[in-house]
């Protein structure tokens, strides 16, 4: 096997693609190193949920037989990757990160997952979640069956959920890229908390056919990656329409940096207390320096203040809603119980009591929050924020608790997560420097289908910045 430093395991995607190409190692080298690290230290972090190891050596012999006689298919051909445990791999447990579903089998590929593989990527291994990816809210970072997401850049600090495992696996170097899901922040949070870039694409974009569903009009697939390069790549690979998802929405994405626009002719929204007051304190430092890098880059920022609507209540009570449908079974039948959280487990039988009438105004108030959006965006093209306003909480701390003191005069943009899943629109994390020594965020959000928009001025500031560069000790 031939003898890898960390330069390869935390290489780009167009730089690994380009040493298989030059054919300084084999994919099966390739592949074997990386499942080999994944094996080791995957489990450090509560990271690994299934290693697919002889799997992988298999397809990437077929891929070297593919590079040898030059058929090129994909930049992801011959790289390795992992998924989030929610997606379906055929012949592989699939346990959704909950103990009640451990020794589940599914007989099908998720569709994100063939698309990769058909492009020959080489899939390693599952990633550990948060348990049903979160459903019922959770408060203990130890709502998993595999453990606590742990922080490759301090392992007493939460990696973020419930794509845990995805973001501790592109941070530690265990995979190049690897694919997590977002509900309300379960891509943009573990994102900023590991240092790492991920993209939460628009709703519908991206065929949801074999992941564990938690809320028919929320649920979204996307790519943890090292830059929003490498994002703009995988995105092109599994976007697309698929009739087996009621929610797809027929459309494809294309990558194409060579039709970037002028960053001039970009207007950016913000919210000025976001930076200040918002931010915790040991953060500011870091956010106002990424705030700078950000009008440095020539873009036209442009202060405006998100739609006023309680855009927390509003997503909890339509995921309550669809996730009480969803699991209405596994909950009166009492496998409930065997969840690892006890304010999960009492969520999850509140939400059997949300009423018809209570999930109907939900979505009627969704509908005017899109519609003062789109005023909004007549003004702007992208929104510019913190991702999460701290940095990862300790694994040993409860996760939320009740709100105490007094709501901010100001509230800038925080509520923006929930606000951005609500409406369906994409949205790129970024890292843009430490708060002591954990990463932090930004976060751009645009209209519908804008990813080419926020991946270009993603891509600006990481050739400002080296902070996706970074590599944990």
């Amino acid at each position: 096997m031939a003898g890898f430093d960390d330069d390869v395991y935390f290489a780009t995607i167009g730089e690994l693609s380009a040493k298989l190409r030059a054919r300084e190692f084999t994919a099966r080298e390739l592949a074997e190193a990386f499942v080999e690290r994944l094996e080791e230290r995957g489990p450090r972090y509560n990271a690994l949920a299934v290693s697919m190891g002889q799997a992988a050596s298999r397809a990437a012999r077929d891929v070297d037989g593919d590079l040898q006689r030059e058929r090129f298919r994909s930049p992801l051909q011959g790289i390795p990757f992992a998924v989030k445990d929610l997606l379906a791999v055929r012949g592989h447990p699939t346990t959704w990160g909950a103990r009640p579903f451990a020794a589940q089998v599914l007989d099908y590929d998720a569709t994100a997952v063939r698309k990769l593989t058909g492009v020959g990527g080489i899939l390693t291994g599952k990633l550990a979640m948060v348990e049903l990816a979160g459903g019922g809210g959770y408060r203990i970072a130890g709502a998993s069956m595999f453990g606590p997401g742990l922080n490759p850049w301090d392992p007493a600090h939460w990696s973020g959920g419930s794509s845990s495992g995805s973001g501790s696996a592109v941070a530690a170097g265990l995979v190049p890229y690897a694919l997590g899901s977002e509900t309300s922040g379960s891509i943009l949070t573990p994102a900023a908390f590991c240092g790492v870039t991920g993209l939460r694409p628009t709703y519908g974009l991206v065929s949801r056919f074999g992941a564990m569903p938690l809320s028919w009009t929320l649920d979204k697939i996307g790519p943890m990656c090292r830059s929003a390069e490498d994002c703009g790549l995988v995105l092109q690979a599994i976007s697309g329409g698929d009739s087996n998802d009621p929610g797809s929405a027929g459309k494809s994405f294309f990558y194409a940096p060579q039709y970037q626009r002028e960053m001039k002719d970009i207007k950016v929204g913000f919210a000025p207390a976001d930076w200040s007051d918002l931010a915790a304190e040991e953060a500011r430092p870091a956010f106002q320096e990424a705030f700078g890098v950000m009008k440095s880059i020539g873009i036209e920022l442009k202060e405006v203040k998100l739609p006023d609507y309680p855009h927390g209540p509003l997503v909890g009570t339509i995921i309550g809603a669809e996730a009480a449908s969803i699991f209405e079974e596994f909950i009166r039948s009492g496998q409930v119980n065997q969840l690892e959280d006890p304010y999960q487990i009492a969520g999850l039988k509140a939400s059997l009591d949300i009423s018809a009438g209570d999930y109907l105004r939900a979505q009627r108030v969704r509908t005017r929050l899109r519609a003062d959006f789109r005023k909004l965006f007549a003004d702007v093209e992208v929104l510019l924020a913190p991702a999460r306003y701290s940095p990862a909480p300790k694994v040993a701390e409860p996760l939320t608790g009740p709100a105490g003191g007094d709501p901010p005069a100001d509230p800038g943009m925080s509520g923006l997560i929930p606000a951005g899943n609500l409406c369906g629109f994409p949205a790129l994390s970024v890292p843009c420097g430490f708060a002591g020594k954990l990463p932090v965020g930004l976060q751009l959000v645009g209209r519908p289908y804008t990813e080419n928009l926020l991946l270009a001025v993603g891509n600006e500031f990481q050739k400002r910045t080296d902070w996706h560069r970074k590599r944990p000790i």
